[in-house]
């Protein structure tokens, strides 16, 4: 499982004009899952995300978690970070789950943020979407859990 994590101060997603998502301070999650993750990838990665301490303190040391925060994650499902590019100028996707295994994978991991305290937004899965954010810091953070 992989995860791109980011600190914003907003962000929201957008399918077929619709807004279906939208957080103010918190964390845009954008999670790729592949075939052979488990319930023990999710649990990590919920975790981890969950109590990443990547947010500012009174001292502007980054020392607080988005559940100290009072922040929320929006979380966006994306087959594409399993995206192979070493061969060619078009991304293999092999290595992307398919999509029954990755929506039930995506709808685990985020009833376990849930489960952690950090209220959760979501995008559609499998539907073409707009996915827009402020970050903060900037602090993007690449997560994954083969490592």
């Amino acid at each position: 499982m992989r995860a791109v994590v980011q600190r914003v101060t907003e962000g929201s997603v957008e399918v077929n004009g619709d807004t279906t998502g939208a957080i103010d301070q918190g964390l845009v999650v954008l999670l790729g899952v592949t075939h052979d993750d488990t319930d023990k990838d999710i649990q990590f990665l919920a975790d981890k995300i969950s109590n990443l301490r990547i947010f500012e303190d009174d001292q502007g040391k980054m020392n607080l978690s988005v559940k100290d925060v009072g922040g929320k994650v929006l979380s966006i499902s994306q087959f594409t970070l399993y995206g192979d590019c070493k061969k060619g100028r078009r991304p293999n996707f092999m290595k992307a789950a398919k999509p029954d295994f990755a929506n039930d994978m995506y709808e685990k991991f985020n009833q376990s943020v849930i489960d952690q305290g950090v209220p959760v937004e979501t995008g559609v899965f499998q539907e073409y979407m707009k996915v827009s954010l402020l970050n903060d810091g900037p602090v993007t953070l690449i997560l994954d859990t083969d490592d």
